[in-house]
């Protein structure tokens, strides 16, 4: 087997098929708070997803087509906050800090019933803190 170089690649972005591009635009503008980076009418919409995007393209739009599966991660620093804003009939499942993973999560699903799963950002002492 030949000896190969690793990539390391890094998360840029992640693109989303939509029926309904207008009804997707709204969701992630709306309810989640991206903000719009650009779009091409009819097309596709990409939003600031800090640090990397999140693309909703229309089905159709495109010639190589992927299959539907996907899963959208978004870091907030309160979820609690977020889930309230978003309102908690939205939310699907939630697993709270110390159930077996490092992070508190909540899911919820989009227009076209993507899944978004809410992580909340990790907290580390300040240095004042942390000398005390």
């Amino acid at each position: 087997m030949q000896n190969k170089e690793k990539l390391n690649a890094r998360l840029i972005g992640v693109e989303l098929y939509f029926d309904d591009l207008q009804l997707g635009k709204q969701f992630y503008s709306d309810m989640l708070g991206l903000e719009l980076l650009d779009e091409e009418e009819g097309h596709h919409a990409r939003f600031d997803a800090g640090g990397s995007f999140v693309c909703l393209e229309r089905k159709g739009a495109e010639s190589y087509p992927s299959r539907d599966k996907a899963v959208v991660f978004l870091e907030v620093s309160n979820l609690a906050d977020a889930i309230g804003n978003i309102g908690e009939e939205k939310v699907i499942a939630t697993k709270p800090l110390g159930e077996g993973h490092r992070r508190p999560w909540a899911a919820l699903h989009d227009p076209e019933g993507y899944n978004i799963v809410l992580v909340e950002a990790l907290r580390y002492p300040s240095a004042a803190q942390s000398a005390n």
